[in-house]
């Protein structure tokens, strides 16, 4: 999706780092706590710099909600990101994204027209109310509101575990999307087979590329999206790494594919991989498979 941006006035392009610097300083100590602005783990440093908070995207919406004081939040993220801010802030607080176009590869593999038409198709061939969908924070609000009128709910990656359990007491079934490596690995966890009990649906095929007997009996139906950082880690890089530094740590966030998931020491959100960073021994040797700036 496009969205038009007005250019920024020469002013500012032109600018070289260090005017940029201090306009924003100034303009922080002009606004004070009316202004909050928020970094997400994956930034650049130099973003991160002016960043009064610092988090994955549901922490740096839940700081946005505590700080009412603030009237302008603006959100060094992507779109859906500020689209969660802006749902959990009250009416007079302002979220500004600064690029409209950020974007997420993940969030965009799923849209509202796509998730529709898989859940009618879905109910032309099996009791629609077995069927919990659940859509990932990293998603757009659309996604969000589409599970929320049909009794789903959102998850982010430290709890997907917990909304699963939840779902399965309210259906046997689960349409979970956007991002299929973190629907398979949770499943797993729980203790679900990947071959039985799980099958991917392709948005650009009838059904999804499925069977109407695999849409019938499958427990996890994982939308076909997923994470282009992410995706890129596999259980070779961990075999490479083990070999090198057979005493070395392997944490890696769970929208990596399962194969390099169940290779690894430790696995869990950003969170929990800055926490895992923090708790290692002094002198660990760490391989982290998540986004580069985080590291």
């Amino acid at each position: 999706m496009l969205r038009l941006q007005i250019p920024l006035p020469d002013r500012y392009a032109d600018a070289s780092d260090d005017e940029l610097a201090e306009r924003i300083a100034v303009a922080k100590a002009t606004l004070g706590d009316r202004l909050f602005i928020l970094g997400h783990h994956y930034q650049r440093d130099e973003v991160i710099a002016f960043s009064d908070a610092r988090g994955d995207s549901y922490k740096l919406s839940v700081l946005a909600q505590e700080r009412p004081e603030a009237d302008y939040i603006v959100f060094c993220g992507v779109h859906f990101m500020a689209e969660s801010a802006d749902i959990l802030t009250a009416d007079h607080q302002v979220v500004c994204l600064p690029d409209l176009n950020a974007g997420c590869s993940m969030a965009d593999m799923a849209d509202i027209d796509q998730v529709t038409d898989a859940w009618e198709e879905i109910a032309a061939v099996t009791d629609i109310d077995r069927v919990v969908p659940i859509t990932y924070m990293n998603s757009s609000a659309a996604l969000k509101a589409f599970v929320g009128r049909n009794g789903g709910a959102v998850c982010t990656s430290t709890n997907a575990r917990q909304i699963l359990d939840w779902a399965f007491t309210r259906g046997d079934k689960v349409l979970f999307f956007p991002d299929q490596h973190l629907g398979r690995n949770t499943g797993v966890d729980m203790g679900y087979d990947i071959d039985t009990d799980m099958a991917v649906w392709n948005p650009r095929f009838d059904l999804g590329g499925m069977t109407e007997a695999d849409v019938a009996d499958k427990t996890f139906l994982l939308w076909k999206g997923h994470c282009s950082i992410h995706q890129r880690f596999s259980a070779e890089q961990v075999e490479t790494f083990r070999k090198e530094h057979p005493d070395g740590i392997v944490v890696i966030h769970p929208e990596a594919p399962h194969e390099a998931v169940r290779e690894a020491d430790i696995v869990g959100s950003t969170s929990r991989i800055v926490q895992a960073v923090e708790q290692a021994p002094a002198g660990s040797t760490i391989a982290i498979g998540t986004e580069i700036h985080l590291v």
